[in-house]
């Protein structure tokens, strides 16, 4: 009974979105510099500025929602919003359950960090529950220690749970810059996915079309490769 009830509920909403000015977009506000919450207590980062320029070119209006990273999918398919932008890479796994639209992040980098720079890979590795990471590290042979926030991985290594964490770089990067020396990274940048992309359901056709729209015309014109910049610096990649 609960199965057909909430299958109503989603049809309901999803019939409603053709109509519907209002797009919530449902993001993790907890992976900086992607997205956080600053301190006014708003969702803020690259996501949110990109967001809000997507759903300007769409002509839609958007109200943010955050939610944890391990439900993030199935809150989506629940109805609880619209759209998932929250550095989320496109895998084949993903688009078995929901739809994704084109990415507005080239494939970047992950990487290792450690204690040190000799820090041992083949040992305790942590990464956040659920992510491409935590699948290399399962592939690798090495013992995978999950975690439900990025913060959590960082800390397992800090407090010798862990002897590397695996990451998106650029979320790696600005900690080990401000660690002063306590973290380093180790061994070789990892390519891993297709980029990141907006998770809408496989039934919000419309919504995608926008917004690959609204995507395909900040690459067009260069807004998209400017905010990149803004929030990764000069030497980041690109479209």
């Amino acid at each position: 009974m609960k199965k057909l009830v909430l299958s109503a509920a989603v049809l309901a909403l999803t019939a409603g979105l053709a109509t519907a000015q209002t797009v919530r977009m449902g993001t993790e506000g907890a992976y900086p510099p992607y997205n956080f919450i600053n301190d006014a207590g708003e969702v803020d980062g690259f996501e949110r500025e990109v967001g809000d320029e997507l759903c300007a070119r769409a002509e839609l209006t958007c109200e943010w929602v955050t939610n944890d990273w391990d439900s993030i999918i199935p809150n989506l398919v629940s109805g609880n919003y619209d759209t998932i932008i929250a550095g989320m890479s496109i895998t084949a796994e993903r688009d078995a359950v929901i739809d994704f639209t084109q990415n507005y992040f080239p494939p970047a980098a992950s990487a290792y960090v450690g204690l040190s720079a000799d820090a041992d890979l083949s040992g305790v590795i942590a990464a956040q529950a659920a992510t491409l990471q935590a699948s290399h590290v399962a592939e690798t042979g090495a013992t995978l220690l999950e975690f439900p926030s990025p913060d959590e991985t960082i800390a397992a290594v800090r407090n010798g749970e862990a002897d590397a964490v695996l990451a998106d770089k650029d979320f790696l990067a600005p900690i080990v810059a401000e660690s002063g020396g306590e973290l380093a990274f180790v061994g070789d940048d990892i390519q891993l996915g297709d980029g990141i992309g907006i998770g809408v359901r496989e039934s919000d056709a419309e919504l995608k079309g926008k917004l690959d729209a609204a995507i395909q015309s900040m690459k067009d014109d260069g807004t998209l490769n400017e905010m990149i910049k803004k929030w990764f610096g000069e030497e980041s990649l690109v479209f």
